[in-house]
């Protein structure tokens, strides 16, 4: 072999020695440098069997700062008493083994997916059903060690509604978030609410919204009440007008004669149609153990209303048309006079004026007219003491039994 080959040859390789000792020295600067702004909160999240721990605050509780945004409440069920909503929950709070140096790195943050870092585990107390957006959400954090989290989520929760006004009711439903891997001493809230609900078709609207922290808990907790108001003006024209308009049309049908058979055809077809009425309203409203709609006993005393003035009218027809309480009849001497009187035939033209005169009332009708007045006037004085009773009228709901004798200690598992 030639020397110029050679010498060619040992330069290629002196040139690829280079170009491996560059590469080398690259990772190595690489890691090196992962390893100097990497958390280490990550790096033992990355052992075998190890879960990040809260941070260390010292003597002090760790500090986590929510931000609740309600952006929907799109189903309200009184019959089941839940509530579905959609909530948006902005965590923050400080790490000090998460900042880096801006020598070592010069981005102001980063992002890291939420299972290398730790993070509040949150349960939701009131939840029939939770559905979590995002199973592991991407934290941002920044050059000074803060921890930005945002967690998506939509849940159905129980809530005790106040129908004691339905359907202008008004209840407060609260959604209490606890941290049980945690204590008091280790973890604190500071939550804030925010409404961002933009639609307004709906019937439960969102009047009031905030965010606070119950006293006396046993782990690190926050609650977030929603204040929801009836607006559906179709339930109060479903509910209340059918039955004022009842009411006016049993009135009405009280005005036609005993006599006719007509009436009582009327009083039995408006009282049927009203039970059956009733019973869909009953199905409809809630039962609870106290403080039930005042609905139902409006329209139970109106089928009580109805039922009287159906059986008082079968009752004066039945007494009419049997004869017991009409006045008797004399027989009429006119045809006795007609044969003796053939001098004066004026004075038999005018006899049969003074029968033709209208009919004397029987005691029937008097006393069905009688009960008429009676019966509008209590319909009166009903509903202006409704209209009372709607406005004055509190009802305090029984303490449920958790709170009816306060507990004391932690709770046996």
């Amino acid at each position: 072999m030639e020397p110029g080959q050679i010498r060619r040859g040992q330069g290629i390789m002196c040139l690829c020695g280079a170009f491996l000792m560059a590469i080398l020295r690259l990772l190595l600067e690489f890691s090196l440098l992962g390893s100097a702004w990497l958390p280490h909160a990550c790096l033992d999240s990355l052992l075998p069997g190890a879960s990040p721990q809260i941070p260390d605050n010292g003597s002090a509780p760790l500090i986590v700062d929510v931000h609740v945004f309600v952006s929907n409440v799109f189903d309200v069920n009184i019959l089941q008493y839940t509530v579905s909503s959609a909530l948006l929950l902005r965590l923050s709070w400080f790490d000090p083994h998460l900042a880096w140096h801006e020598s070592t790195n010069s981005r102001n943050f980063i992002t890291l997916p939420s299972n290398l870092l730790w993070i509040p585990d949150l349960t939701i107390q009131e939840a029939l059903s939770v559905e979590w957006r995002e199973h592991s959400p991407r934290a941002r954090v920044s050059r000074e060690g803060f921890v930005e989290l945002y967690i998506a989520l939509t849940t159905q929760t129980n809530c005790d509604f106040e129908l004691l006004r339905f359907p202008s009711d008004k209840s407060d439903c609260n959604i209490s978030f606890y941290a049980f891997s945690n204590t008091v001493e280790e973890l604190k809230f500071h939550p804030h609410a925010v409404n961002e609900i933009v639609s307004v078709k709906r019937e439960y609207m969102v009047r009031g919204l905030k965010a606070q922290v119950p006293d006396q808990q046993l782990v690190p907790c926050f609650q977030v009440t929603l204040s929801l108001e009836n607006t559906a003006v179709k339930t109060t024209m479903a509910l209340v007008v059918p039955g004022v308009a009842i009411l006016l049309a049993d009135i009405c049908g009280s005005l036609l004669p005993l006599k006719t058979i007509e009436r009582i055809s009327y009083k039995v077809t408006l009282l049927l149609g009203y039970l059956v009425f009733h019973s869909s309203l009953v199905q409809a409203l809630p039962s609870s153990s106290s403080c039930n709609p005042l609905l139902i006993s409006y329209f139970t005393v109106l089928l009580i209303l109805l039922s009287l003035s159906t059986m008082e009218t079968v009752l004066m027809c039945g007494l009419l048309a049997r004869g017991n309480i009409s006045p008797k009849i004399r027989p009429n001497p006119v045809p006795r006079e007609d044969a003796l009187d053939t001098v004066n035939p004026g004075s038999r033209s005018e006899e049969p004026q003074r029968r033709v005169e209208g009919p004397r009332k029987t005691w029937a009708e008097a006393m069905d007219h009688i009960f008429l007045l009676i019966y509008a006037a209590i319909i009166g004085c009903s509903q202006f003491i409704f209209v009372i009773v709607w406005f004055w009228w509190e009802c305090k709901s029984e303490p449920p039994p958790a709170k009816d004798i306060p507990h004391g200690g932690k709770p046996k598992i």
